[in-house]
Order: C-alpha cells, then sequence, then structure tokens
C-alpha cells in the first residue's frame, strides 16, 4: 500500500494561529495607517478641537471598531487558516488565503481613504444609504476617476498598503515531505486535528464578542452612534470609526427617507417642532427661575404596575406595586393619559432627553445617530447649568455614555465611577448580570449631586428592574415571586425611590428642584387594557415640585416622553429657539395629542382617539377612552364625522412624519 505523503509544520502545533496573529495585525496597521490619512486630510475639520480629545479615547475607540470591522471582514479567511484539515496545507491553498486576505483588507484601505475624500462633504464615515443616495446616479465612475487623479497621494498610498500586504504576509511554513511510519503519521494527525479544533473553537467566541464591541451581557452590539462616547461632538466620530464598519453596520436597516406627503409650507403651517421661546411660569421676564433638574428614568416601570393610575382596575381594588410611587404622584403634576415613544430602552433615551422620538428604526442605531444634536443639558449649559448622566451599568453599556456626550451632558458618572468612590462598595453592590443595584446606586445619585455646582440638570437610567429579573438577597423575603418575575423587582426598585427621596430631602438643594419620573419602556402585562398596540406604550409621567410652585393634580389631557424636554424648558423660562418633537404640556392652547411606532405603524394619538397608519393611509381608528380594548376599528365608519377627522388626523400625522424625516436627512435637528 502506498505511504501517504503530508507536509509537515517545523514551527510549532500552532504555526497556523501563529500566521493568523500576524496578519491580523498587519490589518490593524492598514487601518490606523488610513485613520491617519483620514485625519490629516480632514484636519481643517478636526484642528480646532483636536487639544481638548483625549488620545487614549480615541485610541480605545479605533481599536474598538476596527475590531469589529477586521472580524467581520476576515471571518472567512481565518476558518479557511484554521480548518482541521490536513489537506489544506498544500501550497497552493495558502497561496489561496493569503490573497483572499490581501483582497478584502485592499478593499477595506480603498473605502477607508476613499471616504476621507467623501467626508468632506457629508461630514460623516459613509454608511449603506450611500447606494440608495447614488442608486440613479450614471457619473460615479467620472467623478471617481476625477477624485484619483486629484488625490494621486491616495492612490500612492493604497498601492503602498497592498504592496506591504502581499509583502508581508506571513504563511505557515512546511519544511520537507516527510515519509512517516504509521504510528508517527497517527500521533502527528491528533495533535494537529485537536490543535487546530481548540484555535477554531477559541475564535468563535472571541470574534463574536469583537463584533459585538465586548463580552459582558450589558453591551449590546456596538453600532456607528458608539463612537460618540470616545470624541466631544458627532463630527469627530468618523475618527474613531472607520467606512468598512459603518457600511457593515447599517446594511438592511431602513433608512429615514423624507415621504414628500406634501410641500414644506403645507407641513410647517400643519406641524413644526421649531419652539420660538417658552415662557417661565412665574411671569418674569428678567429673571427665570433657576430650579436644578433631576430626571429619574426607570427601568421597565409600566403604568400598569402603579396604583395611583389605575383606580379604576379590577373594579377599583387593584393596589399595584409602587406604593411609595403613588404616593409621590399624589402630590405631583401628572396626566390622565402619558405615553412612550418608543419600546426599547434606547428609544427611552433620545425621547426623554432630547424630544426625539423613534420612528422606523431606533435612533441610536440609524445614520441620523452623527448628526448634530441638543437635549436638555445642552440647552441648559448655555445658562450656566452643570450636568451629569448616571448609569450605573459598564461604561459605554447600551449607547447612554455616546448619547448623554452627544446631547451635552457634561459629566458621565456609571459603574467605573462608582467603584472609584470610597464611601460605597463597588462591585459587592454589582448585580451580576447589569449594573449596580438600583439602592445604592440612586445613593450615590443623591450624593453626588450635592457636589455639583447649581444650578444643575442630571438624569439617571435604573437598571435593576430588568430580566433576569433580580433582587439583592435581604429583599427576597420581603418582596417573593410574584405571579410575574417583574413584580419583585419594581417593589424592590420602588423602595430604592423611596429611600432616594430620604436622602435627596436632606441635601441643600432639594428645595430648589424639579423632579421629573418615568420610565424608558413597559414590561410584562397582565391586563387587557394594557395588551393594546396602544397600552404597550403606557408608562408615567410625573413633575414633581417640593417648592409646590408647579402645579400639582392630574391633568386632564395627554402626555408622551417627547413632551418632557419642552415642559421643562418652559417651566425655567428658557427664551431661545429649540427643536424639540414634543409639546409645552402647560400651553393653554396645546392639542392633546402623541405619536409612536409599534411593528411598522404609526399611532397617533389626539384627544380620545386613536389613529394607526402604515406610512401611506390610515388603517384604524379607535376611541381609546370608550374602547380601551381596541375593537371597534371605526374607519369605515357611516358617519361623516369620523371621515372629517380620520383626514384631518392624518394630515397631522403625515407632517409629523415628514417633519421628523426631512429633518433626520438633512441634518437639522438643532437651530443653527
Amino acid at each position: 500500500m502506498k505511504k501517504i505523503i503530508y507536509p509537515r509544520i517545523n514551527v510549532f502545533p500552532f504555526s497556523n494561529l501563529l500566521a493568523v496573529l500576524i496578519n491580523i495585525a498587519i490589518a490593524y496597521l492598514v487601518y490606523m495607517v488610513t485613520r491617519v490619512a483620514f485625519v490629516l486630510e480632514n484636519w481643517s475639520l478636526y484642528s480646532t478641537g483636536w487639544e481638548s480629545l483625549s488620545f487614549g479615547d480615541l485610541l480605545a475607540g479605533s481599536l474598538r471598531f476596527d475590531t469589529a470591522a477586521i472580524l467581520y471582514t476576515n471571518a472567512l479567511w481565518v476558518v479557511l487558516m484554521l480548518l482541521p484539515v490536513r489537506a489544506k496545507e498544500r501550497p497552493w491553498w495558502h497561496t489561496m488565503c493569503k490573497y483572499i486576505f490581501v483582497v478584502i483588507n485592499s478593499l477595506a484601505a480603498f473605502l477607508n481613504l476613499a471616504d476621507a475624500v467623501y467626508s468632506q462633504f457629508t461630514g460623516r464615515r459613509t454608511t449603506a444609504t450611500f447606494f440608495s443616495e447614488f442608486s440613479n446616479e450614471g457619473n460615479l465612475g467620472d467623478i471617481l476617476f476625477t477624485e484619483i487623479f486629484n488625490h494621486w497621494y491616495f492612490l500612492l498610498l493604497f498601492i503602498v498598503l497592498v504592496a506591504a500586504m502581499v509583502l508581508f504576509y506571513v504563511k505557515p511554513h512546511p519544511t520537507s515531505t516527510i515519509l512517516h511510519s504509521s504510528f508517527n503519521i497517527q500521533h502527528s494527525s491528533l495533535k494537529y486535528y485537536l490543535t487546530h479544533s481548540l484555535a477554531l473553537l477559541l475564535f468563535v467566541p472571541l470574534a463574536i464578542a469583537g463584533m459585538r464591541g465586548g463580552f459582558t451581557t450589558a453591551v449590546r452590539p456596538i453600532t456607528i452612534s458608539n463612537a460618540n462616547q470616545y470624541v466631544n461632538n458627532p463630527t469627530e466620530a468618523a475618527i474613531v470609526l472607520n467606512t468598512p464598519f459603518s457600511l457593515i453596520r447599517t446594511i438592511g436597516k431602513k433608512p429615514f427617507a423624507d415621504p414628500h406627503y406634501m410641500t414644506t409650507a403645507e407641513m410647517d403651517a400643519l406641524y413644526t417642532p421649531l419652539h420660538p421661546s417658552t415662557q417661565s411660569l412665574s411671569h418674569s421676564a428678567t429673571q427665570p427661575p433657576q430650579k436644578n433638574i433631576v430626571i429619574l428614568i426607570v427601568e421597565s416601570f409600566g403604568r400598569e404596575y402603579t396604583g395611583f393610575f389605575n383606580h379604576t382596575l379590577e373594579g377599583g381594588t387593584y393596589k399595584g406595586f409602587t406604593p411609595f410611587l403613588d404616593s409621590l404622584a399624589a402630590h405631583s403634576l401628572t396626566f390622565e393619559y402619558s405615553f412612550a415613544n418608543g419600546r426599547k430602552s434606547i428609544d427611552g433615551m433620545p425621547s426623554i432627553l432630547s424630544s426625539i422620538p423613534m420612528f422606523v428604526e431606533p435612533f441610536f442605531v440609524t445614520s441620523a445617530s452623527l448628526n448634530d444634536v441638543s437635549g436638555i443639558a445642552g440647552l441648559l449649559s448655555t445658562e450656566g447649568y452643570s450636568s451629569a448622566f448616571f448609569h450605573g451599568a459598564e461604561n459605554g453599556s447600551m449607547g447612554f455614555q455616546a448619547f448623554a456626550r452627544t446631547t451635552g451632558f457634561q459629566n458621565y458618572y456609571g459603574r467605573t465611577e462608582y467603584n472609584a468612590d470610597s464611601r460605597f462598595d463597588g462591585d459587592k453592590d454589582f448585580d451580576g448580570t447589569w449594573a449596580i443595584w438600583d439602592e445604592p446606586f440612586l445613593q450615590y445619585y443623591a450624593l453626588t449631586m450635592s457636589d455639583m455646582p447649581q444650578p444643575f440638570v442630571t438624569a439617571v437610567f435604573t437598571a435593576s428592574s430588568h430580566h433576569p429579573y433580580n433582587i439583592p438577597d435581604q429583599y427576597r423575603k420581603r418582596y417573593p415571586e410574584g405571579k410575574h418575575k417583574i413584580y419583585k423587582c419594581v417593589q424592590y426598585t420602588d423602595n430604592a425611590l423611596r429611600h432616594f427621596f430620604e436622602t435627596a430631602k436632606q441635601q441643600p438643594w432639594y428645595d430648589n428642584t424639579l423632579f421629573v419620573i418615568t420610565a424608558d419602556h413597559t414590561n410584562t402585562v397582565d391586563h387587557d387594557e394594557y395588551r393594546t398596540s396602544l397600552g404597550l406604550f403606557s408608562v408615567p409621567i410625573i413633575f414633581f415640585d417640593p417648592s409646590g410652585e408647579l402645579p400639582r393634580g392630574m391633568q386632564t389631557g395627554v402626555a408622551q416622553q417627547i413632551d418632557i424636554m419642552p415642559t421643562l424648558l418652559s417651566i425655567l423660562g428658557y427664551d431661545k429657539p429649540y427643536i424639540a418633537f414634543g409639546k409645552n404640556l402647560l400651553a393653554d392652547s396645546t392639542s392633546n395629542w402623541a405619536v409612536n411606532y409599534c411593528n411598522d405603524a404609526y399611532q397617533y394619538v389626539e384627544d380620545s382617539l386613536l389613529l394607526l397608519f402604515d406610512g401611506q393611509k390610515p388603517t384604524a381608528l379607535y376611541n381609546y377612552v370608550g374602547d380601551p380594548l381596541q375593537k371597534n376599528n371605526l374607519l369605515h365608519s357611516q358617519q361623516a364625522t369620523y371621515q372629517t377627522i380620520v383626514h384631518r388626523m392624518a394630515l397631522r400625522l403625515k407632517a409629523i412624519i415628514q417633519s421628523y424625516m426631512s429633518r433626520m436627512t438633512e441634518n437639522q435637528l438643532i437651530v443653527r
């Protein structure tokens, strides 16, 4: 029988893995060189604020996004290199792998260098929407040729980079072919298969973590908006991003597009998010009140969990799970109907802090997240306010740190800062999954605000009322497992809020502070009224003023998360123009409306009616007050009054949608 001849790897069993590691390092170097070229080409955009940027942050952000892009684009090549198949150790196989690597990373280098030129016109890295934006253009070839001629140095750099990858690419080095005895062949093959199989199995979780942007459960897959946490403004985000990542992470995302329902003049006559001014409740034109603002965004605290907002539920016997919040709401300004503008945590933060609702896709994960955008912190900073955002999760979790910095929060306090505070127990208070338990973190929040100069605006995002629905051991007997697991978490967080306010009352800033309490979104529901498409958005919105200057009691009407910012600015007497898609809840002329997006349908509430709209036409009309279960569709009612109402509501909703989409696509989210 003819003996089988195998090439023998001479370096050591992991020679293929060593080659992978060295070549990946080459890819990192290529990405970094093209980034330097990008910055130098666009130096006029970055030079002014360059000295205020942190080199450490820039490097960390660049490596994070480069890791994701390199793993996305080189995954096939790595698998081909590490397959536990002896037959692949032929020279032709590794030559094939070499040119796959070179071609893929040459394309990445080309995209990065080309974007160094194109981004000058867009102010951002190119995303997948580029292809739809220019799908009908026939002159791209001419433009590309002209720009290559004008930027010949990039062509030269590209050639150098490709040549370097060809020259320095590392192949596994087989030695002379040796005939083995049957025993040696079996022994060598076993070692080969084990080491290569182990290397391939190790690569899979590492690649997934790299593509996601981290290992922990607190890290959601990073998107282009996460770049904002490493820089000072959205324009600079292009520095730490790379174009392959921007393209990959936006492929398949539904881009914002102006539907052109009507002319701009017709749209503005029906609706505009431009707020020209607000009036102070004190009616003082010279010195508006300088109240502190504290916004508590409570994870998953659906309106259904409260007793105060559900006094008629279960025949008037329903007590809910939030005795403290109920007692606070009784002395606060609240609204008969109040809604979230999204269904995820990443929807709640822009809605509450920047008055930006979620339409089609979460604002965080779209290319529009790199628009110029502000929020209550940024606007009040011009009035001398200090600001800080608090979130007890791993810093950078959920993209909150990036968004907080983008919208003007001067400081960010997360798990890292909590651990550094000697007054608390650090990671002993970590819940093991997401964040620091609510009770200690809210105490940290209260005490840290006492170190801030007044007036200040702060926001905290709690975390304990979240899957997997755990609470600290000392509270397990006090809040036993109920019908739904989240109930014990809601009770725990409600008690944490009680302790927060007890501590806050002892602080020097308390009496001069306006508190807002709301939820990011709803969660598990138990009553039919909250299972409807509208009920799933029902959250409490509570304005509490210890001084008693703010009106108290349940107000007739409709409130939504995006109304919080314009209402607060009105109370403070902020008199500069700004963009907010919501309304001032205290304006006498305010119409009672709210809007959200649910399963590819827009929901528009006006007074007691709910209109569902698929983007082209109305699909349903309900009287959600008289018909809370949304069973009776009035859309095709023979009553002429309803037809008139549907037409009017649809026009107003179209104006809201068109205004939103046009401002997203044209980067018009701030007053210029």
